[in-house]
């Protein structure tokens, strides 16, 4: 990046900048004439002097006016200087704007871009808090200031000119008058305000610290509630707020006082012009035309030289700020914008073996961690490594993701340190001990190593391809990405696929071989399709539905789940979900909504129940409180029987406590609420407490259908209504196979089912489309919606799925349970048979199962070879063996 802003601007934008000169230049002329024409409305217009009437305007006899049209023409002739001026200062201020903005979406697109080739150990001295706040929020004024870096200055500097040459022109007194105290104010002025710029910047300094520590207390936050370390945080916080707090009264301090004295000096010329022009008219050296315009033109002179010391200011206060930015991104190490960009003209191999000699590599406090490291690995291999410190770091320099201090890493005879990151990036994968996940889908995270530039274009036409072709102008033009974020970027032959089709199979064997097919199996099982999309899904969801119900059909699993039917009640589901016979789509009919919507109420009034709906809410509410008042709240009886939460609980026995239950109508509209809520909720065969008997049931089954019969239009697309016949839009895969819902009390019901819909989900070749599914899901910020494990299992995943020559796994499933870790080691070692793996692993007996083992002590290679040739050996990965 460019050290000097002004370097900066005119690299990338000195054809705006020039066209904005150009355009405040000729705006002078009609500016000119704008200050001059009050004088001769005065002098010519309203008092007739030296003008005869009539007058003939242009001098060939066309327009003969007589006194008031001539004013009259006078005044228009002002107006439409008005409006050109106007006019000039739209298309300036308009042109300024685009510049600038266009330039700030350069240099944040620049400061990102370099976030991505920022070296490792930079993450490490450098917090989020820091960097995020200098790309989005600091950066922003230089934007502002980029338009008008030149235009500014010579627009308002042009203009301050022309006032000034009119009022020379007008009385050479008057003018020398009008500026006498600029020379003060051009002098103390920035003075003062240097100082409230370095105390802008402190002020700025503590808002990164204040970032950094509100972004660590977020990510600590377990941590604080686990050791109640609430207060001590806060007076940290207040101290820096403190600082802040006294920085900002010391800027309003000067910054008040600057504002002052320029006010005080810009009032000074009126006083200057009235004292000095009235006595010259008094004396007949000065008509008041002259005066009125002076005075006019002083009032002018005052926006351009108050615009002209702001851009001083602002101008000093930019280039530190720019000077700053560029300083903090460019760390020791960056990497060159070609690293990324640079695209090999034929494809490079790195399926060859591994040679490091003579490596170093030291931490940032220069302590060694690796020294002298020298080591040879055939291809293919599968290479475990074990020992102390310094196993990650080689890793991580074998994957290229650090550079060594001294020393070589090859692989397939080619120096890694000359290699670009679209060669290593895709040739080589490295997974650590807590990869991260992205907050997107599972299937973008599981498929981020295989897009690296768009594969197949979207096409486009007609107004949507006229705006992507206008976007794509604009992201030229401001140095951002050509590539549409919106193609389809996926690699599919790197992954061994031949296109969209049978991708899914290869991610089915890599999400298999980390362990991870039956979680996203599960995941997808949970997921929902829409059937517009995936029509083909939805007619083998129902013919599985129709399976599993022929399955159940029969013997002791006859009774495991009860169906929904239309003329029947089901006991094992909600009374809201009976009442509907559906399932929400939206929040107007979810459950909580229920006891306030008209339409429902309606129909409990029809069938005579909303009366009975407040008496059994309240009834129920006093049985949770009596059942569940005394137990901790993650007692497992809230889980599993009580639905009014912990927390909620305290309101309810206050509302118990104030109520009586001959009064329940008299209680406010959100009591009756609160309390309609709950009968909602109850599951008859879950719950058991006595209420709605068999005519209840009934009249709940007359509802459901004035309920669907009189529902508004407006609202049909609110619910998914049950039908045996059709795909439940809103509902899981699961629950549309299982259209109904298992029995309660049922021994082994779930385990039972879940085998039966197995089977039925094989038969029917569902298991691909639901993985696909399940890839669709919302994995969260940093992958919260998934377990640490499944986590862990995703990374590993990625990394196979692009097939890299070398796959680097530093303790990649350290946290996942002994079981599971020894079914992923195996199946990688397995996918990995026919290329290169190097396993950075926690206990000596995993290695069993690899070629070569590596021994690491104090950053030295202590040994090397074979496992059963390590085993005989005195040494310490025979140390490492023994038992504690």
């Amino acid at each position: 990046m460019d050290k000097n802003l002004y370097s900066f601007i005119l690299k990338y934008s000195l054809k705006q900048q020039v066209i904005i000169t150009v355009l405040s230049v000729i705006s002078f002329v009609p500016y000119y004439y704008y200050l001059s024409m009050p004088k001769t409305i005065v002098n010519q217009g309203i008092q007739g002097k030296d003008v005869s009437f009539p007058i003939d305007v242009f001098g060939l006899g066309l327009l003969n006016l007589d006194h008031t049209h001539y004013l009259l023409l006078l005044c228009c002739g002002f107006l439409a200087l008005v409006i050109v001026q106007q006019a000039f200062k739209y298309v300036i201020n308009y042109f300024q704007g685009v510049a600038g903005e266009r330039m700030l979406r350069r240099l944040r697109y620049e400061l990102y871009a370099r976030i991505l080739r920022f070296p490792l150990p930079t993450f490490r001295r450098t917090s989020q808090g820091e960097i995020i706040p200098m790309v989005i929020a600091e950066v922003e004024p230089i934007g502002g200031f980029i338009g008008e870096s030149f235009a500014l200055p010579i627009f308002q500097g042009g203009m301050l000119l022309v006032i000034f040459a009119f009022l020379l022109l007008q009385n050479p007194l008057m003018a020398m008058a009008a500026v006498a105290l600029y020379p003060i104010q051009f002098y103390f002025v920035p003075k003062m305000q240097a100082k409230v710029r370095a105390l802008g910047r402190e002020r700025i300094k503590n808002q990164r610290r204040l970032s950094d520590r509100i972004g660590e207390t977020i990510s600590g936050i377990p941590e604080l509630h686990t050791h109640d370390a609430a207060h001590p945080m806060l007076a940290e916080f207040t101290r820096r707020l403190s600082i802040s707090y006294w920085i900002r009264v010391e800027i309003f301090q000067r910054k008040f006082m600057i504002k002052f004295l320029n006010n005080f000096i810009q009032q000074l010329g009126p006083f200057f012009f009235y004292a000095i022009g009235g006595y010259l008219t008094i004396q007949g050296h000065m008509d008041v035309g002259t005066v009125v315009a002076a005075v006019n033109a002083h009032k002018e002179m005052g926006a351009p030289w108050k615009e002209l010391l702001n851009h001083y200011q602002t101008r000093e206060d930019v280039k530190q700020k720019y000077e700053q930015v560029v300083s903090q991104f460019e760390p020791e190490g960056l990497r060159d914008a070609a690293d990324q960009d640079a695209e090999p003209a034929e494809p490079v191999s790195l399926a060859g073996p591994v040679a490091i000699s003579g490596v170093s590599f030291h931490d940032d406090q220069d302590q060694p961690i690796l020294e002298n490291l020298t080591l040879s690995l055939p291809w293919p291999s599968r290479v475990a490594v074990v020992g102390d410190h310094g196993r990650d770091e080689m890793l991580q320099l074998l994957a290229r993701m650090q550079a060594p201090d001294r020393g070589k890493v090859l692989i397939n005879e080619r120096n890694l340190a000359d290699l670009p990151e679209t060669v290593a990036g895709r040739r080589l994968a490295y997974v650590g001990p807590s990869s991260y996940i992205f907050n997107t889908t599972l299937g973008n995270n599981l498929f981020l190593g295989l897009r690296h530039r768009p594969m197949i274009q979207r096409q486009l036409q007609g107004a949507e391809r006229a705006r992507f072709e206008r976007e794509l102008g604009e992201a030229l033009a401001s140095g951002n990405s050509p590539y549409d974020p919106d193609s389809d970027w996926t690699d599919y032959a790197a992954a061994g696929a031949t296109g969209p089709e049978d991708i899914v199979e290869v991610a089915i064997a890599a999400l298999r071989a980390a362990g991870f097919d039956e979680d996203v199996y599960q995941i997808g099982m949970r997921g929902t399709v829409d059937p517009r999309r995936r029509p083909d899904v939805a007619e083998r969801v129902l013919a599985a539905r129709m399976a599993f119900r022929e399955k159940l059909s029969s013997g002791a699993l006859a009774d495991l789940v009860e169906n929904w039917d239309p003329a029947r009640y089901n006991s094992n589901a909600t009374v809201a979900e009976n009442l509907m016979f559906g399932t929400a789509r939206d929040a107007t009919y979810q459950e909580d909504n229920l006891a306030r919507d008209p339409h429902v109420l309606s129909v409990l009034d029809a069938v005579g129940l909303r009366q009975r709906f407040l008496q059994i809410g309240y009834e129920v509410a006093g049985t949770m409180v009596e059942l569940f008042a005394d137990l901790p709240p993650e007692h497992e009886f809230f889980q599993q029987f009580s639905f009014i939460s912990s927390d909620d609980l305290p309101d309810y026995k206050e509302l118990l406590q104030r109520t009586k239950p001959d009064a329940l109508e008299q209680l406010a509209e959100a009591d009756r609420v609160r309390l309609m809520s709950l009968p909602f909720r109850l599951v008859l065969a879950r719950h058991r407490l006595g209420h709605f008997n068999e005519a209840e049931r009934d009249a709940i089954l007359k509802a459901r259908k004035i309920f669907a019969d009189t529902l508004p239009a407006g609202r049909r697309d609110a619910i998914a209504f049950f039908d045996p016949d059709k795909f439940t839009v809103s509902s899981s895969i699961v629950d549309n196979i299982l259209f109904g819902r298992v029995a309660y009390g049922q021994a082994q019901a779930q385990e039972k089912i879940g085998h039966v819909m197995a089977d039925v989900v094989e038969q029917m070749q569902l298991r691909v489309p639901i993985i696909e599914v399940g890839m669709q899901f919302d994995v969260g910020i940093a992958g919260a919606r998934l377990s640490a494990a499944q986590r862990q299992k995703l990374a590993i995943a990625r990394a196979l799925v692009k097939r890299p020559d070398w796959l680097m796994l530093s303790e990649a499933t350290a946290t996942l349970d002994p079981r599971s870790h020894a079914q992923v080691l195996k199946a990688v070692i397995e996918a990995r048979k026919d290329a290169g793996l190097i396993w950075s692993l926690q206990r000596a007996t995993d290695c069993e199962l690899f070629d070569i083992v590596v021994v690491i002590e104090h950053g030295r290679i202590a040994q090397c070879g074979p496992y059963a040739e390590l085993c005989e050996k005195h040494g310490r990965f025979k140390q490492m063996l023994a038992p504690a």
